[in-house]
């Protein structure tokens, strides 16, 4: 604990009372010891930090500590973190990989149980969590929460397995986090019967009214891929009480930039009342997650923002636990020691001739990748083919796209898609979710095959690979995470997404939307390193197709 004491006068943000009065805030010894009204008003506002309801840090290619350094800098005192990404990889010694790196942030990192590791038994993951191990997680104090329960087919049907883990938690108090793309009605009520307590999934505001309606939170989720703000704002002033901000999944690139601040600004822009968007931006997450987190109350600890104005939210200081960990833009928190690489990785290079795939008919089932969405399109498309195989069609926008089990040797998986828009090149990534094996999208097998080897080599990373040129982000951590800053992750991760840009992509993030599509839980056609799996048959479906 800080053994300073300082006093800061402003325009002081109750979002208890829902109202604002110019007082000085004295703290202590990291607690807030009074808040005296004074006479103003001042030219600045103390409000509570911001809170990321839901957040894989992994996929900001950070250390928890990097991540932070980062994060204060817009005002985050604290995130719901489900560890989910690097547990496919490692199990439970990734996970404690991610709670101990974090116990050396002053960032309030709340660290969920994975609930679906794997995520199915489709794919081929590094590890697998049962219930025993779960619950094992779940007696561990710096686990708050059940992450995700994405199996919600499971939930539905009464898995024993699914409702034991959910059981371990309604045991011990703990909330369960909800993921279920696209229930409505009467499902819905029963997925949230079984003790699912929030839902980050939603893509239309009559999803989220029936989940509300069967008593879930929502968390309005706008990451770097999936972004549902326009579609769940309103909510904020209709239900307050009832919704969070989170950003599921946001590059690196994308935090530099702004974190929740830039939610709470726009939910003010589109109408929301100022105080029931800090109320979902920063109390709501503390008060369901139960959270150690202050909320500018006497006697709370002393985790509070400083900002211009209650419509901008423009960030001047952070403070956690009293002690000022960001100001004017920049992180006061110290560069932490490099983590040493934890990982597992076991494939090999691949050749172009390994990435044939057959089609006589010349009609195929294509995934449709729908920008700014998980979720994607299952088309029936005419190919191209060449002596019975089908080739890229850069045309019509029809690329391959491939999935390199990364964990033991196998014939990848090789199929199509439509929407990356790329006209020459390929780009490959280890971040695919949720197994993490090696995907990859582009025109040429040459060029998908230098894609994939670039990352097969360096045993994780992101590529992109032109007749002219390569470039490769390693990310030595799981094939996740770099060891670098945010600003050096950042830098690299923008002249890969140029790259593929300059290439021909029309996506907003083709890096990040390529690492969705092999995540079968989220409809309607996917690839496994196991095969095509229509999401919404839950089974795998050929390439060829006569519909």
């Amino acid at each position: 604990m800080p053994d300073h004491s300082l006093t800061l006068r402003a325009n002081v943000v109750d979002i208890l009372q829902k109202k604002v009065f110019p007082a000085a805030v004295t703290v202590d010894d990291g607690r807030i010891t009074s808040i005296t009204p004074e006479p103003g008003p001042f030219e600045t506002f103390l409000m509570p930090g911001f809170v990321d309801a839901h957040i894989h840090i992994e996929s900001a290619m950070l250390t928890p500590c990097q991540f932070a350094r980062a994060a204060v800098v817009h005002g985050t005192v604290a995130t719901i973190s489900d560890p989910h990404e690097i547990a496919n990889v490692l199990g439970l010694a990734g996970v404690h990989f991610m709670l101990d790196n974090a116990e050396h942030t002053p960032l309030k990192i709340m660290f969920g149980a994975p609930s679906c590791v794997p995520a199915t038994t489709f794919e081929t993951a590094g590890a697998a969590l049962d219930a025993d191990d779960v619950t094992r997680l779940l007696d561990d104090p710096r686990i708050g929460y059940l992450s995700e329960v994405m199996n919600f087919p499971g939930v539905l049907m009464g898995d024993r397995q699914v409702l034991a883990k959910i059981d371990a938690a309604k045991a011990r108090s703990k909330p369960v986090d909800g993921h279920a793309p696209g229930l409505r009605g009467d499902q819905a009520a029963s997925y949230v019967r079984a003790g699912i307590s929030t839902d980050h999934e939603c893509f239309t505001k009559d999803e989220a009214l029936d989940k509300l309606a069967a008593g879930a939170m929502i968390q309005i989720r706008e990451g770097s891929a999936a972004r549902n703000f326009e579609a769940l704002v309103t909510l904020i002033d209709e239900v307050p009480d009832r919704i969070m901000l989170c950003s599921d999944d946001k590059h690196p690139d994308e935090l530099m930039a702004g974190h929740i601040n830039q939610l709470a600004r726009r939910a003010v822009a589109a109408g929301q009342d100022p105080m029931n968007v800090i109320q979902a931006g920063c109390a709501n997450p503390v008060h369901h997650y139960k959270l150690n987190v202050g909320l500018l109350q006497e006697n709370d600890p002393a985790d509070f923002i400083e900002v211009d104005s209650l419509e901008s939210f423009n960030v001047l200081r952070t403070f956690i636990d009293g002690v000022c960990v960001a100001k004017n833009g920049k992180s006061l928190l110290p560069k932490p020691a490099e983590a040493d690489p934890v990982n597992r990785f076991e494939a090999k290079p691949i050749r172009p001739a390994d990435l044939k795939l057959p089609c006589p008919a010349g009609k195929a089932r294509v995934i449709g990748a729908l920008d700014g969405q998980l979720v994607t399109d299952c088309r029936t498309l005419e190919v191209k083919t060449v002596a019975g195989n089908v080739t890229a069609d850069p045309d019509n926008d029809i690329l391959k796209i491939v999935v390199v089990n990364r964990y033991q040797q196998a014939k990848p998986a090789v199929a199509l898609i439509q929407g990356f828009g790329l006209k020459s090149g390929a780009i490959a990534s280890s971040v695919a979710h949720d197994s993490h094996n090696v995907i990859a999208v582009g025109v040429s097998d040459s060029d998908l095959a230098k894609a994939i080897n670039l990352v097969i080599e360096s045993r994780g990373g992101l590529s992109v690979a032109d007749v002219s040129a390569t470039d490769l982000l390693p990310l030595p951590i799981a094939g996740l995470m770099s060891t670098g800053s945010c600003t050096q992750v950042a830098e690299t991760y923008a002249r890969l997404d140029t790259a593929a840009k300059q290439m021909g992509s029309t996506l907003r993030a083709p890096y990040m939307t390529l690492s969705f599509m092999a995540l079968l839980v989220i409809p309607s056609l996917k690839l496994s390193d196991k095969g095509l799996f229509d999401g919404e048959k839950f089974e795998f479906v050929s390439v060829e197709t006569e519909g």
